[in-house]
This record gives structure tokens, sequence and C-alpha cells, in this order.
């Protein structure tokens, strides 16, 4: 019989590619978004009490339906669908596609009759073609020769690069991606950050003052809680004049795995699982947009860089500054946005164990909540030294909006 199970080995598999590729975490949170969606447009025929969201997400027009009257394995199809998707988005399709191939075997192994599989089959392709083609108008191959962005070191108050690597910014333009709920990028902008003032007690300087002293009288537990939600696919071990990368999952793909965690401990059906995937990577998707469009908007300098110039020279903060600009957090905005999503499946007082950390060495922690999570991984942010709080509790904020909105705005069920 087929399983849940399936849908949670894809996208273990799909998380793996995904740090194998090092994807940054916007888009990742696009190639999790498309791929699941597919899966749950074929696995909503399992329900009737589902509905597609042909019409209700941007550009998203009506989603190929099942032949009336005929069989269908609609697991199968969720698998095919969520397989074919998954491959356009990718550079390592040959790893996916043996992956694939084992997946086929254990299907082979419940001997569907030829026909309801074969029909199947057609029907997961059909699906995954509509949404390979919505993708497609989502203006990220456009934005791929967009301009780099410009750093305006004439201005204090504006981003630069930061050690180790001094990168480029990552995706300045992802305002331009078309959101799946919101009505633009800006939709739910956050109230502006503090005023930048390297005037001594300013409240600007106050906040690094914070960052500053939090990473010299670091706990062990605020020193494990910040490398747990770490989640940073660009990070560079250095030793001496050696640099070498250390591949890790995104902030997107960790809740991604929470969605795995908590659909296993729940018991979740086919389809249900296939909800949660779709309802918490379209909050992933939306909370990246909305929170760069932010970052690039306000484009404001990182705590290392002010605290270095202005304060202790020699002062490095405990994990490596993302490259792109502080304001706000994108931990929060989407770790807020998929608690959100996550609750209105599972509920808000919904308890696990989240092993996602343990494949990087890291311990299992508990949570009693997926609103305790997504605190945690906000304030982690301040515990690595790379965000000011407003950056935390305005991003929090944003990201319940962004969830919010998506319950109030797209539905799943009738």
């Amino acid at each position: 019989m087929a399983q849940p199970t399936w849908l949670h080995d894809v996208m273990g598999a799909y998380t793996n590619i995904l740090v194998h590729d090092i994807f940054s975490p916007p888009v990742a949170s696009r190639n999790y978004a498309y791929t699941s969606i597919a899966a749950y447009e074929a696995a909503r025929h399992l329900n009737p009490d589902y509905v597609s969201l042909g019409g209700q997400l941007n550009g998203l027009s009506a989603v190929p339906e099942p032949e009336k009257g005929k069989e269908y394995c609609y697991e199968l199809a969720a698998l095919k669908a969520m397989l074919t998707t998954g491959k356009k988005f990718i550079f390592s399709e040959n790893d996916f596609s043996a992956f694939e191939k084992s997946m086929m075997e254990k299907v082979d192994q419940l001997q569907i009759p030829k026909d309801v599989h074969d029909r199947s089959i057609a029907y997961g392709e059909a699906v995954a073609k509509h949404i390979m083609s919505w993708a497609d108008g989502d203006n990220y191959k456009q934005s791929r020769s967009f301009s780099k962005f410009t750093i305006d070191l004439k201005n204090p108050s504006r981003w630069r690069t930061t050690p180790p690597a001094f990168m480029d910014a990552i995706e300045p333009h992802w305002n331009q991606i078309r959101p799946m709920s919101l009505d633009s990028a800006g939709q739910y902008k956050p109230i502006p950050h503090t005023p930048f003032d390297t005037t001594a007690n300013s409240p600007f300087m106050k906040e690094a003052m914070e960052v500053y002293n939090t990473g010299k009288n670091l706990t062990e537990e605020q020193n494990l809680i910040a490398n747990y939600w770490d989640c940073n696919p660009y990070k560079l071990n250095v030793t001496g004049h050696a640099m070498h990368a250390t591949k890790k999952i995104t902030p997107g793909g960790h809740w991604m795995s929470i969605t795995r965690i908590a659909g296993i401990k729940a018991n979740s059906d086919f389809v249900t699982t296939a909800y949660s995937y779709a309802i918490t990577s379209i909050a992933l998707f939306d909370g990246f947009i909305s929170c760069w469009d932010e970052k690039f908007r306000s484009n404001l300098i990182r705590p290392e860089s002010v605290i270095n110039q202005y304060i202790d020279e020699d002062w490095q903060p405990l994990l490596q500054t993302p490259p792109f600009p502080e304001y706000t957090s994108g931990h929060s905005v989407i770790s807020a946005a998929s608690a959100v999503a996550l609750a209105s499946v599972y509920g808000e007082n919904f308890a696990f164990i989240d092993s996602t950390e343990v494949r990087f060495g890291l311990p299992v922690r508990e949570f009693p909540s997926f609103e305790a999570a997504c605190q945690e991984a906000a304030i982690s942010r301040l515990y690595g030294g790379i965000h000011y709080q407003p950056a935390i509790t305005n991003g929090v904020d944003q990201g319940k909006k962004i969830g919010n909105h998506i319950l109030n705005t797209i539905r799943f069920k009738k």
C-alpha cells in the first residue's frame, strides 16, 4: 500500500540534492514550493474535502483534472508529479534520477494494475507539466541576468561584504519574483529599522553593543542554539590561508524537515502530508520574497561591520555573517510564517523533537510548539552575532502576518 513515507522520502532526498548543489535560501524555497504544490495537486483527489490551488495562487490557472470514471493511484500520481517537478530546478539531475528509479522499484512491489499505473503516471506528469509552466512565469529566469548589487561605500549605514569570503550580495532582485499569495513583495513591509547613528549611546549603537556584549558572554546553551539554527549553505572553514566550504541545510530546508517530523509524529495520511508540505513551502516562498524586499530596500549594515569599525576591530561573531543586508532577519520571517502554517495543520501546541541537525553533528532539540521553535530560531541570530534585536522582533511580526495572510486568502479545503 502507498504510504505518506513516499512524500517524506522524496523531500529528504530533495533536501540532500539542494544541500549538495548549494542553492541559496531564497532559491531553495522556490524549489521546495513548486515541488510541494505539484505533489499536493495530484494527491488532493484522495480526499474530496481538498480543493485545487488553481485560480488561488498568483498566475496558477486551472490544474489538469483526472479523467472521470477512471481508476487512479493518486499516491503514485503525486509521487511522479513531485519527482518530475523537483528535477526541473536542480543541477544534480542524475543523482535525483537514480533516486527516482529506486522509488519506482518500491512502487512496482505494490503490483498496481498496469492500466492504473500508467494512467496515474501520466496524470502526475500532466500536473508536473502544468506546475512547471506556471513556474516559468515567475520572473526567476529573467532575474538571472539582472545587474549585480552595487555597494554604496560612501554611505556608512549601507551593507558591505563581510569576512571570511566577502561574497557578493545574494539575490538582490528577489523582490521581483512573483509571490504566490501576496499581492506584492511589499505588502507586509515592516516598520523601519532604528536610524543609523554611531554617536555613543544612540539607540542604534545600543543595539550594536547588545550584539557585541551578547557575543562576548554567551552561555553554553546560547552557543548551541546559535549553531543549531545556523543553516548557512555558504559556511566557510578557515585554516591559515586555506578555506573549504561546509555544505549545510538552508533555513527553509530546516522547516521542511520539521514538517516531515510533525507529519510522522501525527501519523498523517497521504493527502494531509502533501497539504502540510504545500502550505509550509508557500509560507517559505512568500516569506523570503517579503524579507528580501525589505533587506535590499533598507540596505542596512551588519553588526560585524559596525562593531569592527566603531567598537572592537578584533571582534568576530560566533556565526559567519550571511552575504546580504541585515534588516529584517530572514530566519525570523520564514520561521514565523512556517510556524503559523504548520500550526494551522497540526495545532498550536504540537510538541515535537527536532532531529534535523543530527546529521551535522548537533543534538536533537525538543519544542512544545512550532511557535517556540520559531522564537528560538529568531533569537539564535542575536546569539550568533549577525542581527540586531529589531530585525528579529520585527521579522517575526512580518512572518506572522504573511502566515496569517496565507491562512486567510488561500483555501485548501472546502
